[in-house]
C-alpha cells in the first residue's frame, strides 16, 4: 500500500517516516469554561487531512495510528487515585467505524476504562464549517446510558468552539459524574 501522506510504499497507511516527521505529538491546553480544560495533541493545520479521513473507508487505520501516537502515550503516563471512564462523544458508526471509539479504546490502562455506546447525540446535525450561533441553536441533545457518580474523561477528535464538549459535560454532570477534562486529537484554535 501507499502512505496517505507521502505516497511512498509502506506496510502501514501512514509510513514510519511520516509518523516521525509529521505526527510527533505535543500537548496543548485550552480552558473551555471555568476550570474545565481540554487537552489536545496536534495543531489543527498539521493533522487536518488525517482527521478528515474519518469520512473515508480507510480512516480507521489512520485514526488508530493517531491514537497510538497520542492518546495511548497519554494513557501510559496518566496516574490517578481512582479508575476513570473514558467516554467517547457520540461514538456512532457512520463510515464503517467510529473514530471516537478508536480514540477512547486507545486510552485503556490501569487507571482508564474505555466505555462505549454511552453518550449519543439524538440530533445528528452536521457541525462542520458551522459557527457558534448555529451550534447553540442546534444542540446535540445527548442521551447518556452509562454509570452515574463516576469520574470521566471526555473524548473527541476535534475541538472547534467547544460547545459539543461543554454540552456533553453538562449531561454527564446531571448524572452526578465528575468530568475531569476532555481529550482531543486537535483543537482548531491551536
Amino acid at each position: 500500500m501507499r502512505c496517505v501522506s507521502c505516497q511512498s510504499l509502506s506496510f502501514q497507511i501512514i509510513c514510519k517516516d511520516c509518523q516521525k516527521r509529521l505526527l510527533e505529538a505535543s500537548f496543548y491546553k485550552r480552558e473551555l469554561s471555568n476550570d474545565f480544560f481540554v487537552y489536545s495533541f496536534y495543531k489543527f493545520d498539521e493533522v487536518k487531512d488525517f482527521i478528515n479521513t474519518k469520512y473515508e473507508f480507510y480512516g480507521d487505520r489512520v485514526f488508530s495510528i493517531l491514537a497510538s501516537l497520542s492518546f495511548q502515550k497519554f494513557a501510559q503516563n496518566f496516574h490517578y487515585e481512582n479508575e476513570v471512564y473514558a467516554i467517547a462523544i457520540d461514538d456512532h458508526t457512520r463510515h464503517e467505524f467510529s473514530h471516537t471509539a478508536i480514540l477512547s479504546k486507545s486510552l485503556k490502562s490501569k487507571y482508564i476504562i474505555p466505555s462505549f455506546n454511552k453518550l449519543k447525540a439524538s440530533n445528528i446535525v452536521k457541525y462542520a464549517g458551522k459557527n457558534l450561533e448555529f451550534r447553540k441553536k442546534n444542540k446535540r441533545n445527548f442521551i447518556y446510558k452509562g454509570k452515574s457518580k463516576v469520574q470521566v474523561i471526555l473524548v473527541d477528535d476535534l475541538i472547534t468552539t467547544g460547545s459539543t464538549m461543554l454540552e456533553a459535560k453538562e449531561v454527564l454532570e446531571s448524572y452526578d459524574c465528575e468530568v475531569l477534562f476532555g481529550l482531543s486529537i486537535s483543537d482548531a484554535s491551536s
